[in-house]
Parts: C-alpha cells; sequence; structure tokens
C-alpha cells in the first residue's frame, strides 16, 4: 500500500468510527450509531410462497423456508460525520434456529429513493430474500439517502457505504435480540456493483475489528468499480464503457460528489448546456433511470465541459481527494476467504477494475472469477447463486 493510501485509509477509518470528519457531533443526545429508530413488517411468506417467489425472479434456492422482512430505520453517520438516519431490509428465516448466520448483501446502482431494497426496490430485495430462504438472517442497506433515509443519496462514496452497512448490523443484533434470537458474530459479506465497493468497503472494517461484535466470515463481491481514478473514470471517457453507461455514472457521481467534497460553485462549470441547469435535479432521488437518461446526452463529450473531461482524466484537487477516498477498498489484507467476480463482457463496469484490486495488497488473499463475455446485469444473475452455494459450504447457516 502506498502512503498516500495508508494515510487516506486511516483517515477513513477515523471519519467512520469516531465521527471525526466535519467536527463532532452536535447531536450527542441522540441514541448511538446502529440504534433502532423503527421497525415496520415488508412482508411474510410462507416456505411454498417463498419457493415461488424467488422462482419468478429467477434465483430459486432447494429447500426454501418461510421468511419475515422488515423495514430497520436506524441511527448512523453522515458523510461530514454529524448523526443521520438511515433504512435498511432485514430478512430473517421462519426457521426453529435461534442462533442466525448473517448475510448483508449491499444492492446496486438506483436513481431513485423508492428503488431500495426496504422501499419498493424488488429486483435488490429477491436477491436478499434468497439468502434468508436458505437459512440466514439477510440485511440490505438501503444506503444514506435512499429507501426512508433524509438528504441526498453519496453515491458510491465507499466511507458512508462502509459505515451504512455496518450500523445495520448493529441494529439487526438489536431486533433479533427483541425477538429472542442473535446473530453468530461472523458475518457473510456481498454485493454487486455499486455494492461490490460497499461489501468490500465492510469486509475492511470487519477485518480491522472497527465494529464491535462482528468479524468477516468470507467476502464475496461481483462487478465493482473498486478504481475510479485507474479505471472507471477514464473507461468512461474512452469508450471502454458504453455512451449512457457512462454518462449516467459520471453526472451521478459528480453531483454526488460535489454535495460532499463542493467539487463546483456552479454546475455549468462541470456540465455542458442545458445538461448544466437540469442535471441536480434529475438526480433528486425522485426521477427514475428512464427519466434520468433522458434527460442527459448519450456521451461524456456532450455532458462534460472541456475542463472536467481533463479532471477526469487527470483528477487533482478536491476530485482527486474524492476519488482517494472511495478507492482504497482494495487496499487492506483479508483475513478471511474473498472472491471477485466480474464479466470480461462488462460495458458498464470494466473487469479491469476488479484486476487492479487483485494487484493490490487484497490480491494476497482473494480470487478472481472471470464470469465470461457477458454483460454487468447478467454477472449478478450469474454470480449470486454460486455466491450462495459457497457460503453455504464454507458457512453453513446454522
Amino acid at each position: 500500500m502506498t502512503m498516500r493510501r495508508a494515510l487516506v485509509s486511516m483517515a477513513s477509518a477515523l471519519c467512520l468510527f469516531a465521527a471525526a470528519c466535519g467536527g463532532a457531533r452536535d447531536d450527542a443526545d441522540r441514541p448511538g450509531r446502529g440504534s433502532v429508530v423503527s421497525v415496520a413488517p415488508v412482508f411474510e411468506m410462507t416456505a411454498a410462497e417463498t419457493g415461488d417467489y424467488l422462482a419468478e425472479w429467477k434465483y430459486p434456492v432447494a429447500g426454501a423456508n418461510g421468511v419475515r422482512a422488515h423495514r430497520v430505520v436506524y441511527e448512523t453517520v453522515a458523510a461530514d460525520g454529524t448523526s443521520t438516519t438511515a433504512s435498511g431490509l432485514v430478512v430473517v428465516p421462519d426457521t426453529g434456529v435461534q442462533r442466525l448466520r448473517l448475510v448483508s448483501y449491499a444492492h446496486g446502482t438506483t436513481v431513485r429513493r423508492d428503488e431500495a431494497p426496504s422501499a419498493d426496490g424488488e429486483t435488490e430485495r429477491a436477491r436478499t430474500v434468497q439468502f434468508a430462504a436458505a437459512g440466514y438472517a439477510a440485511v440490505a442497506p438501503d444506503y444514506l439517502g435512499l429507501g426512508e433515509g433524509p438528504g441526498f443519496h453519496p453515491y458510491a462514496h465507499a466511507p458512508t457505504e462502509a459505515s451504512a452497512s455496518a450500523d445495520l448490523l448493529l441494529a439487526t443484533r438489536s431486533l433479533l435480540a427483541d425477538q429472542g434470537r442473535d446473530l453468530d458474530p461472523n458475518v457473510l459479506v456481498t454485493g454487486f456493483s455499486q455494492g461490490a465497493q460497499a461489501a468490500l468497503a465492510l469486509g475492511r472494517e470487519l477485518n480491522s475489528g472497527a465494529i464491535e461484535g462482528f468479524a468477516p466470515a468470507a467476502v464475496a463481491a461481483v462487478s465493482g468499480a473498486y478504481a475510479v481514478q485507474e479505471v472507471q473514470a477514464p473507461a468512461a471517457l474512452d469508450g471502454r464503457v458504453e455512451g449512457r453507461r457512462a454518462v449516467l455514472y459520471l453526472g451521478y457521481w459528480i453531483t454526488a460528489m460535489n454535495r460532499i467534497y463542493h467539487l463546483y460553485d456552479d454546475p455549468a462549470e462541470a456540465f455542458q448546456q442545458p445538461y448544466a441547469q437540469r442535471v441536480d435535479g434529475l438526480f433528486d432521488g425522485r426521477h427514475d433511470l428512464l427519466a434520468v437518461s433522458s434527460g442527459l446526452p448519450d456521451t461524456p463529450q456532450k455532458l462534460l465541459t472541456p475542463q472536467y473531461l481533463e479532471l477526469a482524466r487527470n483528477p487533482s484537487g478536491a476530485a482527486l481527494r474524492a476519488m482517494a477516498d472511495s478507492d482504497t477498498v482494495c487496499d487492506w489484507t483479508a483475513a478471511v476467504p474473498v472472491r471477485l467476480f466480474a464479466a470480461s463482457g462488462d460495458r458498464s463496469v470494466p473487469f479491469e477494475n476488479s484486476l487492479r484490486c487483485t494487484k493490490a495488497v487484497l490480491g494476497a488473499s482473494a480470487e478472481l472469477i472471470d464470469l465470461g463475455d457477458i454483460d454487468h446485469g447478467a454477472t449478478v444473475r450469474e454470480a449470486l447463486p454460486r455466491i450462495l452455494d459457497w457460503f453455504r459450504k464454507t458457512q453453513p447457516p446454522a
């Protein structure tokens, strides 16, 4: 690990788990990190209903049991270190097992807040349910600013992905204790796309012992943009990422990071007209993917100003800090097995992201699995059943 990355990693850890970024908490009378604010039932399914549901979503689980799902709102920390709340989905298997092993599943990119797992995000919900159907307690953080969380979503910001994921583990432990059940402290971690970045960020914190009462058991990540500076941003400009997907990624990332790192005073500094006057509004959490895509151009060269095209290629200042803070998710030495799944045919998140991850410190512990010439959305459908099978063989649910 380079000295710069080591310092960034240390600063991120202080920010996440001591709330040292952005000053002290100004509301110290609030409950602590991971405290449950509210719990609401989302759905309940019998074993037969669970089996039919997962078959419909093409995530079948042999011997599926019934499940009960809850939306949990809990205390966590914002990007500036102040207290906030987030929501997440907790799915509990309807079995007689008292001590449950936990799977944390981190979802992929969503632009509309009500498409988060605990809200109406059926696709990501089904991916979470498959783990509970196999007998695990399964959780899926919505991340900040999605679901019931206030404010805007800090898209692809690894520090808050990790903190929101970590605090949901604490909230889930409290929820299950109220139900007369408890959790095995060793957590199985997985995620897709944006969630792959989040999964490695959570795995890093578990591995370091930063989350009291929890440790990692295994980590499996699918098609993540782990190297924004070295791979993802350049690929968005040189054609390795398909044009509209590149525009979505860059527009979402720049507007999100501006709210944390103050990249610009006026959107017109970053975005060409007429997009500069509408881009912030498109990424407000209320527009769906179709609305966002139809409101933006088909190439990054039409979206970004020359200054920001150059900044994406050669970042400096606030843009470099934004990239560096999230580009450390592979810079840790895992004490548990790690599998990275990616596809050479992916036109959204290039395979080189995972190659770079295996060349980082994590590489000594990580196995890279090439899913072949398939596109981004197909990678999760191919990988998740394999991940569940791996989890069941190496860390059975009970």
